[in-house]
């Protein structure tokens, strides 16, 4: 029987994926920073959100349909940007974006994406973003979106929220990091997952070598093993608004920025002209004192007062997540690291797996609500 058939939920995958994968490699993905406080606050503000149903609703008809960004889709999702995707499974983003396109979703490809963005446009289908931090040498910057467009993706997702490297201490207890580092614990680590290490990190050894950050500019795509200046060079501390909207003059197709908690920030968002914002902690990977994503979305929704559409990220888990979401201001959701477990489990099967199980949870709490059309939630469901 398929390990997949065995995963009824997003939890389950999890725990296949950490049967799966090497525990460096599972908790780089798996865990936030420092004490992992903010990660375990994202779960926890969702749980403390309560539903209030409406009865004898007819629900025999049920959507998910909505638009995102100016475009139809059929479920209020969209898979998120995520760099160790290529660690998960051999060109994991390819896999992961085939299962966006199979069930209908946009699927964002990290700047760190370890599978160059011209493969993704090629090979798999769908509505295609591209995810974008601000380099210090700025032309550097440009180059990179020029040559996204170039490859045909449609939207430009800005991150704003790692202007510095994040303290990611149990990386180093691990024995694991990027730039990876060949260390007796890490390399012990590696030979308890064998079939990880054959059909993953193998199949790079084999055709490739080590996998490399394919889509940094060309004098920083570096080996995973590599110098950390690639990593360090990908970030800079020194970026401002006037950065942002010279890439919004510069981009014209969708344009979303990612990483906003302050209304003030929100309300910026839309001065200067950019076609969503995302509200985001990075999923409790940056600042492990960050507030729950979910719990300022209503303030940040009030603030815009639709004047701009809202994103949702940060800990998305199951279905009556997104209701809840979507109730509180956002039009629809990024999924995380639910997609990277599913894609360690089976590559795009996994991955589709995992958005399946969304929708079909999304569905039932919808039917239990009373709200058969996703434009039927709003805040009166929540108590």
């Amino acid at each position: 029987m398929s390990i997949l058939a065995n995963c009824y939920n997003n939890d389950d995958l999890r725990k296949a994926a950490k049967r799966r994968l090497p525990r460096g490699v599972f908790e780089f993905v798996d865990r936030g920073t420092e004490d992992d406080v903010c990660v375990h606050e994202n779960i926890a503000s969702f749980a403390r959100i309560k539903l209030r149903p409406r009865m004898l609703v007819d629900c025999s008809v049920r959507s998910q349909a909505t638009v995102i960004v100016g475009k139809e889709h059929p479920v209020p999702m969209a898979v998120a940007p995520m760099g160790a995707a290529g660690l998960m499974w051999h060109h994991g983003e390819l896999e992961a974006a085939k299962a966006a396109a199979a069930v209908g979703v946009p699927y964002a490809l990290a700047t760190a994406a370890m599978t160059p963005m011209e493969t993704i446009a090629e090979k798999a289908g769908g509505r295609l973003w591209f995810q974008l931090y601000v380099r210090a040498d700025r032309e550097l910057t440009y180059r990179m979106i020029d040559r996204a467009k170039a490859a045909g993706f449609e939207g430009l997702i800005v991150t704003v929220d790692m202007p510095v490297l994040p303290n990611r201490e149990f990386n180093h207890r691990n024995g694991f990091g990027l730039p990876y580092k060949m260390t007796p614990r890490s390399i012990f680590d590696v030979a308890c997952k064998p079939r990880w290490a054959a059909e993953v990190l193998g199949k790079y050894l084999v055709t490739q070598g080590m996998p490399r950050y394919e889509n940094y500019p060309e004098n920083y795509r570096k080996r995973i093993t590599g110098s950390a200046s690639s990593q360090v060079a990908m970030r800079t501390d020194s970026i401002t608004w006037d950065d942002v909207r010279a890439l919004r003059d510069r981009w014209q197709g969708s344009f979303l920025i990612k990483g906003i908690l302050r209304p003030e920030d929100a309300i910026a968002c839309h001065e200067l002209g950019a076609d969503a914002l995302i509200v985001s902690n990075h999923g409790g990977r940056n600042i492990d004192s960050a507030v729950s994503a979910i719990d300022v979305l209503a303030d940040i929704a009030r603030a815009v007062g639709g004047r701009i559409p809202i994103m949702f990220d940060s800990g998305i888990r199951r279905g009556s997540d997104i209701v809840k979401a979507i109730a509180l201001g956002a039009c629809a959701v990024l999924v995380g690291r639910p997609v990277l477990w599913g894609t360690a489990v089976d590559g795009a099967r996994g991955a589709e797996h995992c958005l399946r199980l969304l929708q079909r949870e999304l569905d039932i709490t919808q039917g239990l609500i009373g709200c058969p059309r996703v434009q039927d939630i709003d805040g009166s469901i929540l108590c």
